[in-house]
């Protein structure tokens, strides 16, 4: 099966994102509300979930997973944004109106990747 050009986009956005999660570890570690437990190691663990779902998304067996997968992952990271909005020493220095946007675009990818459920072949 052959998807559009936006789906691969989709897919290497997150294998991307995943990789600099060992790239940038600090900035994600910055980014950690206080109430999470062992830091580091989340960071890591979703750098490898997002390049697992940005892999499995092109494997049409594990498509629907995948997308499944990022929404829940994105639903998984909406505290981490809210953090950074409600915590100054984890803003990054962006500004609060940025950093709202960055909310509504997490809503935006999980709208992004359901829109796909329509082609995958495996859910029809």
């Amino acid at each position: 099966m052959t998807y559009p050009w936006h789906f691969y986009l989709m897919a290497v956005m997150y294998i991307v994102a995943g990789i600099f999660h060992f790239v940038k570890p600090k900035a994600y570690l910055r980014i950690m509300p206080r109430y999470l437990p062992k830091h580091k190691l989340l960071v890591f663990l979703s750098g490898v979930v997002e390049i697992i779902l940005g892999v499995t998304l092109s494997v049409p067996e594990f498509t629907a997973v995948a997308i499944y997968g990022v929404i829940l992952m994105l639903l998984a990271f909406m505290p981490v944004h809210i953090y950074m909005l409600l915590e100054k020493k984890a803003n990054l220095g962006f500004p609060k109106w940025l950093l709202i946007l960055r909310i509504a675009l997490q809503f935006g990818l999980m709208y992004w990747a359901w829109y796909y459920m329509s082609i995958v072949p495996v859910m029809n």
